[in-house]
């Protein structure tokens, strides 16, 4: 039997396609529009994609994403993922032995009468055990294997994408606060300058060289800016307050925010050299999309070798003894091969087939456009950071160039040579020029954000910490016996490459 065994599995085959990283014909020759006016030949190393935020010089930055990227609900769901795939990766492992593990035992007293009203009692006992293992003929448990595994590793790539998300979101609402910051003081400086002129115009009018209507004109303008600060107060509350929960943290003001007050987070072109296409590849969700394609790949195979015979190993042994004589015992065994082979449900396992075929090419044009949409959003964000940066330039001159045509629209004003009207035009060019200035740089950091999201960038950090916290796991150790799945290290990235790598040259 030992011998039938070995031979049925040194002749084992797994039915069903191999899997193989779709092929992105346009990728290899396609690179971003406008990423920077730089040579060709410089590329951005490694550690610029992954702790791109450095390159902001905001210390208050950087320690929140790293509260962001370790509190976060989405990033701790995502982490709980991944040990529902190692869990469910074990329950794929298992099908490696004996699939039907049963041990039988009873003990009956049985008590019987006649017709002269005697009474009788005996008592019996056995106990059994039975195994089937079905031999992996045509890989179906391997393919199961491999579809587990790819799950498993799509989940790893989902929280890397959580990862990514709550970095560039958190670097977003931060820049969002800044931004607005920045534009309250802009609008209460416009406004304290708007309100002295006001203050001028109302002296001169009560001292009768001047007309009403430019009270009135400037107390109208002066007004209309000071309406726009609680605009400005209740959005920076609400940027805030979505800030905090990206934190994990009740809604209200950040403390650490005091520090660095107004100031827009900015950093050079230069942190962007020429962004290779094939860094889409290594997108979190491009790799989820992919690792989904895989494990649909097997579950071809699964349905496939439902269509042939399956040979299983069966054995079974059973103890049994009564009363009458203890000494008497009976004891069973069976061993042999079994063979079932679902023939007349060819019409549904062929079909089968098909339904999974079909979604696994679903799946694969979900796969070619993950990718499509991935390069528009980095060419989306690398032409706005470019065009922005450009923006900002011209901006600054012409705010340069409002402040001092209200200079000279004061001078000539207090010189009698324009009336008030200059000077009203001249402070709401300035005012409208600084606040256009700071919505612009602000679009900058949050395009540079995007095309850092747009990369793939920020995940790396994630594989060096614990998938939970100290509470989380003590709790769910003491709920179930997970063993060491709970404190099982994340691969690190070089591993990921090096897979990749191997997967390429197959």
């Amino acid at each position: 039997m030992t011998a039938l065994a070995a031979g049925l599995l040194s002749a084992c085959t797994t039915v069903g396609p191999n899997f193989s990283r779709p092929e992105v014909p346009w990728l290899a020759d396609w690179s971003p529009s406008a990423t920077t006016g730089k040579s060709a030949q410089a590329q951005p190393k490694r550690a610029e994609t992954e702790v791109w935020w450095s390159h902001f010089k905001d210390p208050v930055l950087d320690q929140l994403i790293a509260e962001a990227q370790r509190r976060n609900v989405g990033v701790r769901v995502a982490g709980l993922r991944i040990l529902e795939a190692r869990a469910q990766l074990g329950i794929a492992g298992s099908t490696r032995f004996p699939q039907v593990q049963q041990v039988t035992g009873e003990a009956l007293r049985v008590r019987s009468g006649n017709s002269s009203g005697a009474e009788t009692t005996a008592s019996t006992a056995g106990i059994g055990a039975s195994i089937a293992w079905e031999i992996d003929f045509w890989g179906k448990f391997r393919r199961g294997i491999e579809a587990a595994d790819a799950n498993y590793l799509s989940s790893i790539a989902q929280y890397d994408d959580a990862q990514v998300l709550v970095a560039a979101q958190t670097a977003s609402l931060y820049s969002s606060v800044r931004t607005i910051e920045l534009r309250l003081t802009i609008a209460q400086e416009n406004a304290a300058l708007q309100k002295r002129s006001m203050e001028i115009t109302e002296r001169l009018f009560k001292s009768g060289n001047e007309s009403e209507l430019d009270v009135q004109q400037a107390k109208s303008q002066y007004l209309s800016t000071l309406a726009t600060i609680p605009d400005l107060e209740g959005s920076l509350r609400q940027t805030q307050n979505a800030l905090s929960i990206m934190l994990a943290r009740p809604p209200g003001a950040i403390a650490e925010m005091d520090a660095g007050r107004a100031k827009i987070p900015l950093a050079n072109l230069d942190v962007v050299v020429d962004l290779p296409a094939e860094l889409l590849r290594r997108r979190p969700d491009v790799r989820t999309a992919e690792m989904l394609l895989a494990a649909q790949s097997a579950l071809i195979g699964v349905s496939e070798a439902a269509l042939y015979p399956s040979i299983a190993l069966v054995g079974s042994m059973g103890l049994s003894a009564n009363s009458k004589n203890w000494s008497m015992r009976t004891l069973d065994w069976a061993l042999g091969p079994a063979l079932v082979w679902n023939i007349f449900d060819y019409g549904r396992l062929k079909n089968q087939i098909l339904v999974e075929d079909a979604r696994f090419q679903q799946l694969h044009e979900n796969y070619l456009d993950t990718v499509l949409r991935a390069a528009r959003e980095m060419d989306d964000a690398a032409i706005g950071f470019a065009k922005g940066r450009v923006q900002v330039d011209i901006l600054r001159e012409a705010v340069q160039a409002a402040r001092r045509s209200l200079d000279i629209a004061n001078i000539q004003y207090r010189e009698g040579l324009v009336d008030f009207q200059r000077v009203l035009d001249a402070q709401r060019t300035l005012f409208s020029q600084q606040d256009r200035l700071v919505g612009t740089q602000g679009g900058v950091t949050q395009s540079l954000v995007s095309l850092y999201k747009a990369v793939g960038g920020g995940w790396q950090a994630g594989r060096t910490q614990p998938l939970l916290d100290d509470a989380t796991r003590e709790t769910m150790a003491k709920r179930s016996s997970w063993q060491g799945l709970l404190d099982a290290p994340l691969p690190p990235p070089s591993a990921e490459d090096s897979s990749a790598s191997q997967q390429e040259a197959q």
